[in-house]
């Protein structure tokens, strides 16, 4: 299975504290995400998670967004 993190160099607490000028930070996160499918050649899906705030996972208080795959998925997810 693949587990990578794409982390904006800004930091950001969570979704909730992105600021109407983060908008192109925020597009870079999915740019990055869809370069590192193309760049490891990763085929059949994949999930990108951001978890925002305690009840919902987050545990490094930086916002940054999960690249999954390698492996079915379930739904709902947790």
């Amino acid at each position: 299975p693949i587990h990578i993190l794409i982390i904006p160099k800004k930091a950001m607490r969570d979704v909730s504290c992105v600021e109407d000028e983060d908008a192109e930070i925020v597009g870079e996160l999915f740019l990055a995400a869809r370069d590192l499918v193309q760049k490891l050649g990763i085929k059949g899906g994949y999930r990108l998670v951001v978890n925002n705030g305690p009840q919902a996972g987050q545990a490094v208080f930086h916002l940054h967004m999960h690249l999954l795959a390698g492996r079915d998925f379930t739904w709902p997810p947790g």
